[in-house]
């Protein structure tokens, strides 16, 4: 099995090569043990009508940084979110979002993790829960995944 810093780079890479990361241009995956942080310009393409990124930024936000700290931990196979909860606690408008997502809990096959979006200012706007499980998609067969 490859070493672990090895093993989040291919992840960074999974991130950046997938497809949807053609319209979330400008964000940045760092991944590390059991942890993993991305930041995002507030890009005014990402607003909804009141001039505020859309909840669906924030989801993927939180989602892709909790699974990524999920994924860390997982070198053999694929994982996918079976469940997601999360919570908005104010609008964004400018500068960059970061969220860090963090493991809480795992067993064998499913494994909970939690994460956190802030603002340039280094406040709190949302954060959310997510499980996640293994698949049987080896890793090794992702295009993305070099």
């Amino acid at each position: 099995m490859q070493a672990p810093e090895a093993h989040y780079r291919h992840l960074e890479h999974l991130y950046h090569s997938a497809r949807i990361q053609n319209f979330y241009s400008g964000s940045q995956l760092i991944v590390r043990h059991g942890e993993a942080e991305i930041t995002l310009p507030a890009d005014p393409k990402y607003f909804h009508g009141a001039q505020a990124l859309h909840g669906s930024v924030y989801f993927k936000m939180l989602d892709d940084a909790a699974y990524f700290a999920v994924a860390s931990l997982v070198r053999d196979v694929f994982i996918v979110t079976t469940s997601f909860q999360l919570n908005l606690l104010r609008p964004v408008n400018e500068g960059t979002i970061r969220a860090i997502g963090k493991i809480r809990s795992r067993s064998k096959n499913m494994f909970v993790a939690d994460a956190a979006l802030f603002n340039e200012k280094g406040k709190e706007v949302a954060f959310g829960t997510g499980q996640f499980m293994r698949t049987d998609q080896a890793l090794s067969s992702l295009e993305g995944y070099q």
